[in-house]
């Protein structure tokens, strides 16, 4: 007797990629079954298969008849800064009528903003408005989210931050992997002495979030380390600096790259074996070209140059078309991406990016899974994994990218257990 039986499932789409991330023309290949079934146990998935072989060989406790469905893999988020206080609209109004980001940020605005309502949030409140976000992002599909610490700034309100990611993660369904990224950005208090706080992040910050990290119990996974580095932000020397002390601590490495000028961190991200280098929308085509033939996942976030009002997107396609590893994330921040949905993330790929909707599904499963090292737990229907596991209501996968303005997503089961029920009753 196992736990769920999901029966009769029109389509579903594995994006099992067992070798490493999808590249190249696998990611646009969909391995996919017709009338398909889902045995789980114990939060786990243990056979994919016809339905009608399934239903004769387990017998469950709760069953599912997905036969108006087409079933995918959890969407895995690997880039966000969901975590915060307050909102940013009246910056949105100052962008309509032409202000831009680095000025605002030049102004004392962006991301000093937010860590200003941030750092005056106890994380009770932290708590409670990050939460009602990520109800959203998981009626919206998403199981696992990548969460950035980064609107604090100082070692006390980067460790509330963490404490509140903690909290999030015993009492949330949604899967949280915590990201340190103290270099978000220089904060007032430094903004004549930016060397400064890099020593502090390097010299206070980093061995006390290490530290913390030891003596949490909540995960098991090595935490990684971001930077921003970006022109007016910290640059290459200072973000390998940050990194090679974070990874002297046991951390693994994400950058933050070319989102407006390609200050080479594109390289450096590559160099330093990063995990992930995110944003890309200013690399230019030799830094496409190392990017797309490194272990380094490249990730788009195509909800920033929209937020924005932007034309200019991550060259996806060149990446692709060169054997690059691609992955989808919504970088839902309250300045310049807020969104919770990633198959709106999924429709502006598709029709920015240049990608077909298979290709963005991958993206936004088993390579975002591969962008954070999860791989080997999330990210595919495959027996051993997590059963995380979204069915949608549309006629097949091409639908996903080909439709936008609704939420095509029909029930979300995590680690086996039906958490979002959206089913026409």
């Amino acid at each position: 007797m196992i736990d769920l039986l999901i029966t009769n499932i029109r389509r579903l789409i594995t994006c099992a990629a067992p070798a490493g991330p999808l590249r190249g023309s696998s990611l646009a290949a969909a391995h996919a079954l017709d009338t398909a079934a889902l045995a789980i146990d114990q939060g786990r998935i243990v056979a994919v298969g016809s339905s009608a072989e399934l239903q004769a060989s387990y017998s469950a406790s709760a069953q599912i008849d997905a036969s108006s469905y087409i079933a995918i893999p959890g969407f895995v988020d690997p880039h966000t800064h969901c975590c915060y206080a307050g909102d940013r609209a009246d910056e949105f109004v100052r962008r309509i009528q032409g202000a831009t980001y680095p000025q605002i940020m030049a102004e004392g605005g962006g991301i000093m903003s937010t860590v200003r309502a941030t750092r005056a949030a106890s994380v009770d409140a932290l708590v409670a408005q990050t939460r009602a976000r990520l109800d959203r992002m998981l009626a919206h599909g998403i199981t696992t989210v990548e969460i950035k610490t980064g609107y604090g700034l100082s070692t006390e309100h980067e460790l509330a931050m963490l404490d509140a990611l903690a909290e999030l993660e015993r009492t949330h369904p949604i899967s949280i992997v915590p990201t340190f990224l103290g270099a978000h950005a220089v904060p007032a208090e430094y903004r004549h002495d930016p060397a400064a706080y890099v020593d502090l992040v390097v010299d206070e910050m980093l061995p006390a979030v290490a530290r913390w990290w030891t003596e949490q119990t909540v995960w098991d996974s090595p935490l990684a380390c971001d930077v921003f580095c970006e022109a007016g932000v910290f640059d290459v020397e200072q973000s390998r600096r940050i990194l090679a002390a974070a990874q002297a601590l046991g951390m693994t490495s994400k950058l933050h790259v070319d989102e407006f000028e390609p200050l080479g961190g594109t390289p450096l991200a590559v160099e330093l074996g990063a995990l992930s280098a995110d944003h890309l929308v200013a690399t230019p085509p030799d830094h496409v070209h190392m990017l797309a033939h490194s272990a380094t996942v490249a990730v788009a976030l195509p909800g920033t140059p929209f937020g924005l009002g932007h034309t200019h997107f991550t060259p996806a396609r060149a990446l692709i078309d060169q054997g690059g590893a691609l992955a989808l994330a919504t970088d839902c921040n309250p300045g310049t991406s807020v969104c919770e949905s990633m198959p709106l993330i999924i429709a502006l790929a598709c029709r920015y990016l240049r990608i077909t909707p298979v290709e963005a599904l991958h993206a936004a499963t088993i390579n975002a899974a591969y962008a954070l090292r999860q791989h080997a737990h999330i990210g595919s229907l495959e027996p051993g994994k997590a059963a995380d596991v979204i069915l949608l209501d549309l006629p097949n996968e091409l639908h996903l990218g080909y439709r936008f303005g609704v939420n095509p997503v029909a029930a979300v089961i995590k680690d086996g257990q039906l958490v979002v029920d959206q089913r026409a009753s």
